[in-house]
């Protein structure tokens, strides 16, 4: 497992000499692999009471390019936001809320650029959540449940729903068969998240809630263990980054 690169790069006024702002980096290299056993992250808490995150990548402070896995207390809350950069997030346990209704495990988000809510769970929960990775002309705001969602098959031990397709990117639901080798390649990179099942790549093993990246222009081969594997993958948005204003 290629370990988490952590910077914290700080800027200075040069007239008073005091730092002005700063700029977190987590696996800021999109040009390099990343591969994150998730449940070795420690919980680091966010402005809010009660909201923790686990980073996966990061560029930004609290204003950010982010992939993060996020944890809500029971009954903890955000105050009301706007979405500058857009929000795209997948609940894994418990229930997500907001005002405009419940999110439970296995649904699935897209909240595009200039929307806004205010999020809390009531009862707990974790979510997958992607900020700052939206084309500002894409405007399809969308909930979808992952469970109900009929797989068709997509050929070499891949069966696939399509969640969105974009120019600038796709994304599906995937279930990779037991012991199949899948290869993934794709200009723009890839990225995966795993829901469940083991996949197995460069000497690893990884499991449920695992999370790796693959860069523009990389082929790679998983190996699936003896279940079959059910997988979020997103592909063709790494060969552009953006990033949002820092300071």
């Amino acid at each position: 497992m290629i370990p988490i690169a952590f910077f914290e790069r700080v800027c200075f006024n040069f007239d008073s000499n005091l730092p002005i702002s700063f700029v977190m980096e987590i696996n800021a290299n999109f040009a390099e692999p990343a591969q994150v056993k998730t449940s070795a992250l420690e919980w680091i808490p966010s402005p809010m009471a009660g909201v923790d995150r686990r980073m996966l990548d990061r560029i930004g402070d609290e204003v950010a390019r982010a992939t993060s896995i996020v944890r809500y207390a029971k009954g903890s809350a955000f105050p009301e936001h706007t979405h500058s950069g857009g929000e795209e997030f997948i609940v894994l346990e418990g229930v997500f809320q907001d005002e405009h209704g419940d999110y439970p495990a296995g649904t699935y988000v897209r909240n595009p650029v200039g929307t806004h809510h205010v999020p809390r769970s009531d009862p707990g929960c974790t979510i997958f959540v992607k900020l700052w990775q939206f084309d500002p002309d894409d405007q399809e705001q969308i909930a979808v449940d992952l469970n109900a969602l009929e797989l068709t098959d997509a050929g070499d031990g891949v069966r696939r729903a399509i969640l969105a397709d974009r120019i600038y990117e796709q994304v599906a639901l995937e279930e990779w068969e037991p012991g199949a080798a899948i290869e993934i390649v794709d200009d723009g990179g890839a990225e995966v998240l795993i829901l469940s099942g083991e996949v197995a790549y460069a000497g690893a093993t990884y499991q449920t809630h695992d999370w790796l990246r693959i860069p523009a222009q990389t082929c790679v081969q998983f190996t699936i263990g003896n279940a079959a594997a059910r997988v979020w993958i997103k592909r063709g948005h790494l060969s552009e980054i953006r990033v949002p204003p820092q300071g």
